[in-house]
């Protein structure tokens, strides 16, 4: 039987664990937090699947195509198209509660860049209740889950390439724990804690995996793509779903004029919001019109966030918006086997890159994704650990890792990490946002190399052993400082606007000057950019 270790326990982690466990695997999913609190809850406005016949999958590929701004790969984004039926129909066995129209068949609302209604829903909580569900049948399947575990290091041997476990600070304890298994997933998810007050993601998105895979010497690509969501509560940064325009929601300038089509592909429109805010300083999401009664079935939780965090009824007020750092199409390079350039290290979900966003996703189709590849992720992993067992060599990666640990400890607190992990957020949402140039990026690659610098001066305050989050949380801060150089170095790298990386300074979209975009450790630590036509 084969033992396969999953990293993360969100969405992609437990659809893996669910698949990996039917292929006969014994399975462990290890995570730092607890499942129920992954960013998958946050993905609100549904799953595109073609399940009316006015609607085609000829067209669902096309719609995905065109939003990837010719960076997405045509043969992975229509096996993923082609499975969307039958991903909706899965969730729907296992009990995901989806919205029901007049008829009793499964609701769907049309998102922005698609063109027809095919995102399936479950009101505006999707992700949240597709993760309880998930959760719930991996109870039931006998998934064996170890929380509180901080990923530090994934286990490598240099001589074969191939992935041997991976070690973990468990909080609770705060001792080193390795784990060792045939396969390894990564499902740590992505990168938008980077953006810190400006993103929707939760703080716990801070790109461990990404960064425990770049030190193994994994290839990362396209890490410059990150979407920015077009609607987020102006003060919190709090997520306000797709699905609120794609019922019928209006974008109003200060004027209280529309300005933009409410359905374009979202970097679309987050660029006309950011535009239309330097001009008239406040944008605002107006779904008054839809009534009471049809915003309480379907868009309650938009009510509810609006309410708590700032201070409006959406059924009588306007919703003051902006656009915030949402989610990472960049990661892991893998191959259709969602193997990754590390013999026995899969990946999945948002930390991975299946090239079938490209440069900008589609809505709707996050959830899609980690239906599609986790289930073919969490089968190939198993497969892979029956027909390959890992070997038993010794390692020294634990003894490193707690080396690693007990030297933090002797860090100094001269300088307060907390305010530089501020400082790194803002000068990223300012300079490696919606809009850059290369003397923004530049300016703030010399600021992420000075932090580099002084990280031994920042050292955790706290020095006690047990459940010290103090530590994790400045552990975190060093994988975004190592995952912000990355980001950095491939934005300066891509003198050209797509998608979602716009350069100010640069034309726009030219299909002959780029590909994708792979990024590695040099030997002596230095970062290689490499594009790939």
């Amino acid at each position: 039987m084969a033992k396969v270790l999953i990293i993360g326990s969100g969405g992609a982690g437990l659809v893996s664990a669910l698949s990996a466990k039917e292929s006969g695997a014994e399975v462990i999913v290890a995570s730092k937090t607890l499942p129920t609190r992954s960013q998958t809850s946050m993905a609100q406005g549904g799953m595109n699947a073609v399940l009316a016949s006015d609607d085609s999958i000829e067209s669902h590929i096309a719609d995905t195509l065109r939003s990837s701004a010719g960076l997405g790969d045509e043969a992975r984004i229509t096996q993923m198209c082609e499975k969307a039926p039958e991903a909706v129909r899965w969730c729907n066995t296992i009990g995901l509660p989806f919205s029901r129209n007049e008829r009793g068949e499964i609701a769907r609302r049309r998102l922005g860049g698609a063109s027809a209604p095919r995102a399936c829903y479950a009101q505006d909580y999707t992700g949240l209740k597709l993760l309880h569900t998930l959760f719930d049948q991996c109870l039931k399947a006998g998934v064996e889950f170890r929380n509180d575990r901080f990923l530090l290091n994934l286990i490598v041997n240099q001589e074969t390439n191939r992935v041997l476990g991976a070690t973990f600070l468990h909080i609770e304890s705060g001792e080193v724990e390795e784990i060792r298994a045939d396969s390894v997933i990564l499902a740590t998810g992505g990168y938008g804690a980077l953006y810190g007050k400006h993103s929707t993601n939760s703080v716990q998105a801070t790109g461990d995996g990404l960064a425990a895979a770049v030190r193994a010497g994994v290839k990362l690509a396209d890490m410059e793509f990150i979407q920015f969501h077009p609607t987020a509560l102006k003060s919190s940064s709090i997520l306000i779903s797709e699905s609120a325009r794609g019922a019928g929601g209006y974008l109003l300038n200060g004027n209280r004029e529309r300005f933009t089509d409410e359905l374009a592909p979202r970097d679309v429109v987050a660029r006309a919001i950011h535009e239309e805010m330097s001009k008239s300083g406040a944008v605002y999401l107006d779904i008054r019109h839809l009534g009471e009664k049809f915003i309480d079935h379907e868009l309650p939780q938009e009510r509810k966030l609006a309410k708590l965090y700032e201070g409006i009824d959406p059924v009588h007020e306007l919703i003051p918006i902006k656009p915030s750092a949402h989610y990472s199409m960049g990661g892991i390079e893998v191959n259709e086997q969602c193997m990754s350039s590390v013999s026995g290290l899969f990946a999945v979900g948002e930390c991975a890159n299946h090239k079938t966003h490209g440069a900008n996703r589609l809505g709707g189709n996050s959830l899609l994704e980690l239906i599609v590849y986790g289930r073919e992720c969490g089968k190939n992993a198993a497969e892979y650990g029956n027909k390959y067992p890992v070997p038993v060599l010794d390692n020294t990666q634990s003894i490193k890792d707690t080396n690693f640990v007990r030297g933090v400890m002797y860090f100094t607190n001269q300088i307060d990490f907390y305010q530089k992990q501020e400082m790194l957020a803002n000068i990223f949402y300012n300079n490696v946002g919606l809009v850059r140039d290369d003397m923004g990026l530049k300016a703030v690659l010399g600021a992420i190399r000075q932090m580099q610098k002084e990280l031994s001066f920042m050292g955790p305050r706290d020095k006690s052993k047990i459940c010290n989050t103090n530590l994790v949380e400045f552990i975190e801060f060093g994988n975004k400082i190592e995952l912000a150089e990355i980001i950095v170095v491939s934005a300066i790298s891509r003198v050209e606007s797509r998608g979602a990386h716009y350069r100010s300074d640069a034309p726009e979209r030219n299909d002959r000057m780029f590909g994708a975009h792979t990024i590695t450790w040099k030997e002596d630590g230095v970062l290689c950019a490499d594009f790939i036509q």
